[in-house]
C-alpha cells in the first residue's frame, strides 16, 4: 500500500513538471512562430518518453489498484477465516475441556466402580466368614443341645441326690445343734482353765521374782548402781557392777575405763577370766559375758565421754558373744545412737584376738601392733 502511494505522488510531480515545461515551450513558440514546427517536433521528442513512462506507470498503477483490491479482498477473506479459525479453536478448546471433564468423570467412575468392587469383595468375604461362623454355630448348637439333654438327665439325678442330701443335712443340723451346746460347755470349761493358767502364771512370775532376788542372773532385780552378786549357769556366783543412772535401770557394766591406770594389754587367759577393779578400770571377763548373753537376748550400750565433757552413745539391740571354742565371736544386731559412725560393725562375726592368740584377719598381730602404737603415743604425749 505504501509503495503504491509513493508512486502516485511521483507521478503527480512528474506531470506537474511536464505541464510547466509545455507552457514554457508554448510561450517560446508563440514568440517565434517560425520555430513552431521545430518546437512541436522537439516537444514531441522530449515528452514522448515521459508519456510512455506515464502510460506505463498508469497501467502499473491500475494493475496495482486491482491487485490492492484483490489483496484487500484476500485480507478480508483471511480475517474472516482467521475469525472462523479462532471460533473453531475456541470451540475445540471448549470441546477439549468437555472431553477432559468427561475423562475425569470416567476416571472417577472407574475409581468408584473399583471401590464398589472392593466393597463387594469385602462384603462377599465377610458373608463367607459369617456363613462359616453360622455353620460352626450350628454345629456348636447341635453339640450344646446334646449336652443340654445330658445336663437335664444329670439335673434329674442331682435333684434326687439333693433330696437325699437335704435329709442328711437335717440330720447333720440336729447333730450340729447338739455339738453347739456341747461346745458352749467346753468353752465355759476352757475359760475356767485359762483363768487358772493366768493365776498360775502370776504365781510363777512372783516365784521367779523371788527366785531372782535369791539367785539373780541380771541387774534388773536390784534397780540401783552398785556391785551385786549374780548366779549364772556354768560360772556360778560372781560380782558385777550394776548401773541404773546412765541408760535406765538393770544394766550390767561389762567394761569400764575411767581412771586410765589399768593396762588392757593382757593375754588370752586374763581376758577370759576378767581383770581390774569395779571402782576404776576393769573387764568383766569373756566367759562371763558369753554365759550372760546366752541366757536371753541382751542389748549393748556404749557410753563415751570426750575430753571436753561431751557425751556420746551407741546402742545395739542383739548383743552376744560365742563360746571359747568359737573364740568368742562377736554379734551386735541393729545400731542406733548419737555417734554418726557404726564403728563396731567392722568387728562383727570376728573372733577375739590377743597378743598371745592371733585370731584377726589382718597380716600380723593387731593386738601387738596397736599396743606398740599406744606406747608411741604415750611417749609423744610425755
Amino acid at each position: 500500500m505504501l509503495k503504491i502511494k509513493l508512486n502516485s505522488v511521483l507521478f503527480l510531480i512528474v506531470l506537474e513538471i511536464f505541464l510547466v515545461t509545455t507552457a514554457a515551450f508554448e510561450e517560446t513558440c508563440e514568440s517565434d512562430r517560425e520555430m513552431e514546427k521545430k518546437c512541436r517536433i522537439h516537444n514531441y521528442k522530449t515528452v514522448k518518453p515521459l508519456l510512455d513512462y506515464f502510460r506505463q506507470v498508469r497501467n502499473e498503477l491500475e494493475d496495482k489498484e486491482i491487485k490492492e483490491t484483490k489483496l484487500n479482498v484476500l485480507n478480508a477473506d483471511l480475517m474472516q477465516k482467521y475469525h472462523e479459525i479462532v471460533r473453531i479453536h475456541d470451540k475445540f478448546m471448549n470441546e477439549a475441556a468437555l472431553l477432559d471433564e468427561y475423562k475425569n468423570k470416567v476416571l472417577k467412575g472407574e475409581n468408584d466402580l473399583q471401590s464398589c468392587q472392593n466393597k463387594v469383595d469385602k462384603f462377599e468375604s465377610e458373608i463367607n466368614s459369617k456363613q462359616n461362623i453360622i455353620v460352626k454355630l450350628k454345629r456348636e448348637l447341635a453339640d450344646k443341645s446334646t449336652n443340654l439333654e445330658n445336663c437335664e438327665l444329670q439335673f434329674k439325678n442331682l435333684n434326687s441326690s439333693l433330696i437325699e442330701k437335704d435329709e442328711k443335712i437335717k440330720r447333720i443340723s440336729e447333730n450340729i445343734q447338739n455339738n453347739t451346746e456341747h461346745q458352749k460347755t467346753l468353752k465355759e470349761q476352757l475359760e475356767k482353765i485359762k483363768t487358772k493358767l493366768i493365776n498360775q502364771d502370776k504365781d510363777i512370775q512372783l516365784c521367779q521374782s523371788d527366785l531372782d532376788k535369791l539367785s539373780p542372773t541380771s541387774c534388773i532385780p536390784f534397780g540401783d548402781s552398785d556391785v551385786h552378786q549374780l548366779n549364772v549357769s556354768g560360772v556360778g556366783f560372781f560380782d558385777v557392777l550394776c548401773d541404773s543412772q546412765i541408760a535406765g535401770p538393770g544394766w550390767i557394766v561389762i567394761q569400764q575405763r575411767v581412771g586410765g591406770n589399768e593396762s588392757f594389754n593382757r593375754n588370752w587367759a586374763r581376758y577370759r577370766k576378767g581383770f581390774g577393779s569395779y571402782r576404776s578400770d576393769f573387764l568383766l571377763g569373756l566367759e562371763k559375758i558369753h554365759r550372760i548373753t546366752s541366757l536371753q537376748r541382751h542389748e549393748l550400750y556404749l557410753h563415751l565421754v570426750a575430753v571436753n565433757g561431751s557425751t556420746f552413745n551407741a546402742r545395739y539391740d542383739d548383743f552376744k558373744i560365742s563360746d571359747e571354742d568359737s573364740e568368742y565371736k562377736l554379734s551386735l544386731g541393729k545400731f542406733s545412737g548419737t555417734i554418726n559412725e557404726d564403728a563396731m560393725r567392722k568387728g562383727e562375726n570376728m573372733r577375739f584376738s590377743t597378743f598371745d592368740r592371733d585370731n584377726d584377719n589382718k597380716d600380723g598381730n593387731c593386738a601387738f601392733f596397736f599396743q606398740k602404737w599406744l606406747v608411741v603415743q604415750e611417749m609423744l604425749r610425755l
